[in-house]
């Protein structure tokens, strides 16, 4: 089996999960290929088969794929392929005086060389390459570059799938925000970005209901308190506004690309839910985290990509701890469907409760659900949007 990009994107057979395999609270501690193993036997069991990941100046993304053929080698019936991504930052990234004109043209050029390192030594496995993450979106304000940038880099790679250095199979795009993409205001449009949607082999784009539960928080207020029995109804509402809040963002994209006449396929490169917060979206925030939430979340995101038969690479399939590591309970750390320990959440428990992850797990610890699977407790720690208690 040794399928193209263009054979598995869209296709519900082959589900897509971002996956970042870091346990401890920093990257140094880096996860064995045992271990990456692991995770990737559990992701498998659940059907994923396309996963998304970074991390290419660390020995994580090689020993991912490593562990990915090793894993072929001794089933052939495994299958597994990967989205690689590069990082792509400005000149003077992460400091008080950022040039988001010029990039950081050493440390990108690294980034690009490793990933067609990479996709040379992988073929099979590396399906596409992603050229930066968020690296063009206006709020991320440490190290965001002018899409010229991405294009330029972008038009490499094209280029060496034309001299014969990269397969010609191999899909080139860049994973951004669905502003970046055209989906936000007139400041994001211009020909550089008309030029790199034309660059691209297909759009890979973000959309988070979850954070703009604070940030734009439109569709969380729901509009008629007494429509509702009670707070999981409530609660189902304003997921399922969330998820049209998220559908709104894909089409504002489609829209624009059509808009200036370009043709291409649209798939989702992140969206998730938290399941845990003491920040924003917590108990003294928008209440938008918890595992009842996320569970709707995925569900509902799951069916409406299979629905219009594009992709959907879910962020994320495990906790990691080392994103937020000054606030253990902060909801970046939170975004898995597993936890660091390799419980199941909610949104799996039905495929705990079918033993399809049956002598799998982390550290050798078969696979247990979260609240020792008693709902009762996960729902007590549920609370609906601010605005069913207050008009209470």
């Amino acid at each position: 089996m040794n399928k193209s990009a263009k054979e598995f994107l869209g296709n519900s057979n082959y589900q897509a999960i971002s996956y970042g395999g870091f346990r401890g609270q920093t990257r140094q501690d880096e996860p064995s290929i045992a271990q990456i193993k692991e995770d990737l036997m559990l992701m498998s069991a659940q059907g994923f088969k396309v996963i998304r990941t970074y991390d290419v100046h660390h020995e994580f993304a090689e020993n991912t794929l490593e562990s990915i053929k090793q894993l072929k080698m001794d089933d052939d019936s495994f299958e597994m392929y990967v989205m690689l991504g590069a990082w792509i930052d400005c000149e003077n990234s992460f400091t008080d005086s950022p040039n988001h004109n010029q990039e950081d043209l050493e440390g990108n050029t690294k980034e690009i060389q490793e990933v067609v390192r990479l996709a040379k030594k992988y073929p099979e496995i590396v399906k596409i390459i992603a050229v930066g993450n968020e690296s063009m979106v206006h709020w991320a304000t440490s190290y965001f570059v002018a899409p010229n940038i991405i294009l330029n880099w972008v038009n490499y790679l094209q280029d060496l799938k034309l001299s014969g250095d990269l397969p010609k199979s191999l899909w080139i795009t860049s994973s951004d925000n669905f502003a970046s993409w055209g989906g936000g205001g007139s400041e994001y449009h211009n020909e550089d970005l008309e030029s790199l949607m034309k660059a691209v082999d297909y759009i890979s784009v973000h959309t988070y209901p979850f954070h703009d539960t604070h940030y734009n928080p439109v569709f969380w207020k729901l509009e008629d308190v007494n429509l509702f029995d009670n707070k999981l109804d409530a609660i189902d509402h304003a997921m399922k506004k969330a998820v049209d809040y998220q559908y709104a963002q894909f089409l504002s994209v489609k829209n624009y690309m059509q808009s200036i006449g370009i043709q291409k396929d649209i798939h989702i490169g992140e969206t998730g839910w938290a399941s845990i917060a003491t920040d924003l979206y917590g108990d003294e925030g928008t209440h938008a985290a918890d595992e009842y939430k996320q569970s709707i979340y995925f569900d509902l995101t799951t069916k409406l990509c299979n629905s219009l038969k594009i992709s959907c690479f879910y962020f994320s399939a495990f906790d990691e701890p080392w994103k937020d590591s000054s606030n253990q309970s902060g909801s970046e750390n939170h975004f898995g469907l597993f936890t660091v320990e390799g419980k199941a959440k909610y949104a799996l428990w039905s495929s705990v409760d079918s033993g399809l992850f049956k002598g799998l797990g982390r550290n050798g610890i078969d696979v247990q659900k979260t609240y020792d699977g008693n709902k009762e407790d996960l729902i007590k720690m549920v609370q609906p949007p601010l605005s069913y208690i207050s008009e209470q």
